[in-house]
């Protein structure tokens, strides 16, 4: 199966099913729960105060729960992000997108930008880290030395948006990122996919994962648009 033409079982190998909403309620994060099951998408990605219950009604299954850090604005202190990483994983989380500290990024503060990065990355031990750029916030040049932080820091994936800005990922955004990190490393395509000709754009320029809350639209698309099932 090409990435030209993929089948639900194989788009949703892509898809971190998300419900970020700060007012979601138990009932929609177990129906979340439920749906990525029956898909069998990759994650569920919610707030970390939802990880124990996601942990819960994802066991025995090949999902895995995911959370987010310093989401939206990836404004809090590194320790903070270090210690809410902590106890993430301790709850059970078993990937981490954080929020890149755009500020320090803008003020060429690199180093700080860095270290950020990578006490997320030491208190996640070996749990995958993506780091959120929001792109629609950046120039060009600061997503590429956005990238370039990312990876060297140690995270596991660049990810485009949160979602909650002005606009999120772009096929032009995924092929910048995925030419910075080079083959072999994360990208992940997040805010704005809604349907299965979106998510093959962003696999198409590069995106090994999406980040999406209409993953059974999109998969749906898939079976219609490749005669699956």
């Amino acid at each position: 199966m090409t990435k030209d033409k993929l089948d639900s079982n194989s788009m949703a190998q892509y898809i971190d099913h998300t419900l970020l909403r700060p007012e979601a309620t138990e009932e929609e994060i177990l129906k979340v729960c439920d749906e990525a099951v029956s898909h069998q998408f990759k994650t569920v990605c919610v707030e970390a105060k939802w990880i124990p219950t996601v942990a819960t009604r994802l066991k025995g299954s090949r999902v895995l729960p995911i959370t987010v850090i310093s989401f939206p604005h990836g404004s809090d202190s590194t320790e903070k992000k270090r210690q809410d990483t902590k106890l993430a994983v301790e709850a059970g989380a078993k990937e981490i997108d954080m929020v890149l500290n755009r500020s320090l990024l803008t003020k060429k503060d690199f180093a700080a930008v860095w270290n950020d990065i990578h006490q997320v990355v030491l208190a996640a031990q070996s749990v995958p880290v993506k780091v959120i750029l929001e792109t629609s916030e950046l120039t060009d040049v600061e997503k590429r030395i956005a990238c370039a932080l990312v990876k060297s820091a140690g995270a596991h994936f660049v990810k485009t948006s949160t979602g909650f800005s002005k606009s999120g990922a772009t096929e032009n955004d995924i092929r910048l990122m995925r030419e910075t990190v080079g083959d072999g490393f994360g990208v992940k395509a997040s805010g704005g996919i809604r349907s299965y000709d979106d998510a093959v754009k962003m696999i198409k320029a590069g995106a090994t994962r999406l980040g999406t809350s209409a993953s059974v639209a999109i998969v749906q698309g898939a079976t219609s648009s490749s005669g699956a099932y």
